[in-house]
């Protein structure tokens, strides 16, 4: 209940990066210059994967659903963010903290998921390389795609759900860039026991859980080139998922970072960092990483740009 005295928060400001004046131009020029390239990396891969019947395997097909969520994330997040590096004080409406608030968990509970998968899609490819076409069919790579998004929509509506049940009468300043549940829970001033639980059980099933489930499968994947007895074979199935692996590692250390701890522990300065990681960089790094090192793609590439043949 509010007191006579307390008036509701309809709009929140999003402090972002105002304590650092002397960086503005070059945060805008970076993060400008990282949403220029996630986006271009990101539309390139899900045209090449659309476009190239070479390329139309479970790899990447999930590469190309990982791509479209790179986008969604990348797209809730930075235009705003340039907003408020440019403008002295950048206010976000309660309507639209929950708009973007619902995206980004959308987007990013889906990258988790979908990193699992992978996972467990390359550990089927190099173990089971005989039943890879009967374990991974279409069918059942379409199930699960449409699982992730299904899934990853019900709980960013089940989080952002509950926050509009929160009452918010005192400071309305924000100290982060973007919309996170953490820094929104410290300016509640009704319980937010639901609300951490709902968190602490997403934490599990796409921090715990998820991660889990992917060091089970790069375990089985290790193990098994491991007992491989030509060098020319250990080096190939290497390749195929060391790219993998190096950004599931910085993906999860990042959201570890700014998700696994009490909101009592919250920090601003911290969980800044960790989020642009995930948010920005990871996404601008994708295509690179998973496919333009891969001969496939290039290949296709070539084809759907002449130019890049030569």
């Amino acid at each position: 209940m509010l007191s006579p005295n307390q008036t509701m928060v309809t709009e929140f400001v999003l402090e972002g990066f105002s304590e650092h004046p002397s960086l503005r131009l070059l945060l805008i020029g970076c993060f400008l210059t990282l949403y220029t390239m996630a986006l271009t990396g990101n539309i390139v891969i899900i045209a090449l994967v659309t476009s190239s019947t070479g390329l139309h395997s479970p790899m990447y097909f999930f590469l190309c659903n990982l791509a479209t969520m790179d986008i969604v994330c990348t797209s809730s997040v930075l235009p705003k963010a340039l907003l408020g590096l440019e403008s002295k004080e950048n206010t976000i409406s309660f309507k639209g903290y929950m708009t973007q608030l619902f995206f980004l968990v959308w987007s990013a509970s889906s990258e988790l998921l979908l990193l699992t998968i992978m996972a467990y899609d390359r550990y089927v490819a190099i173990c089971h390389p005989l039943h890879y076409s009967s374990r991974m069919s279409p069918q059942l790579c379409g199930a699960l795609a449409i699982g992730v998004w299904s899934i990853c929509a019900l709980n960013a509506s089940i989080n952002t759900g509950l926050m509009t049940r929160l009452s918010f009468c005192g400071p309305k300043v924000i100290t982060h860039f973007f919309c996170e549940i953490p820094p929104l829970l410290l300016l509640s001033c009704s319980s937010t026991y639901v609300n951490s639980i709902m968190t602490l059980i997403a934490d599990a099933f796409y921090g715990g859980i998820n991660f889990f489930l992917t060091l089970l499968s790069y375990g089985c994947i290790i193990a098994s080139i491991l007992r491989m007895r030509s060098a020319e074979g250990k080096r190939k199935a290497f390749s195929t998922c060391s790219s993998h692996l190096i950004v599931v590692c910085v993906y999860y250390s990042s959201v570890f970072c700014a998700y696994i701890s009490p909101a009592s522990r919250y920090s601003p300065e911290r969980s800044k960092v960790t989020s642009v990681l995930y948010s920005v960089l990871s996404p601008t790094l994708n295509p690179l990483i998973y496919t333009l090192r891969n001969k496939d793609v290039k290949l296709a590439l070539g084809r759907l740009l002449p130019s890049f043949s030569h």
